[in-house]
């Protein structure tokens, strides 16, 4: 992953990651310490389907184990109170 410092994030703008980003992800530090992570629209808009499509399968997953219980809220919280 590139890096760059935060220090020069603020001298040259935008224009510093701009560079960076075209080769991936790029980290910035702050104090030695890696504070932000900046990525391209495209590299986002992956992230976030792998994201969608890995819940949507987790999901899948507990309804094909039984994990799932279809009711009403009124009926959650009886059973809630039940078990107080």
């Amino acid at each position: 992953m590139n890096m760059i410092a935060a220090q020069e994030v603020k001298r040259r703008g935008i224009a510093a990651v701009d560079d960076l980003l075209a080769q991936g992800p790029v980290q910035i530090v702050k104090n030695n310490s890696p504070r932000y992570v900046v990525i391209s629209e495209k590299d986002y808009e992956t992230l976030m389907t792998d994201l969608a499509e890995a819940r949507l399968a987790a999901s899948e997953a507990d309804v094909k184990a039984g994990r799932v219980h279809r009711g009403s809220s009124t009926a959650l919280m009886a059973e809630l109170r039940k078990d107080d």
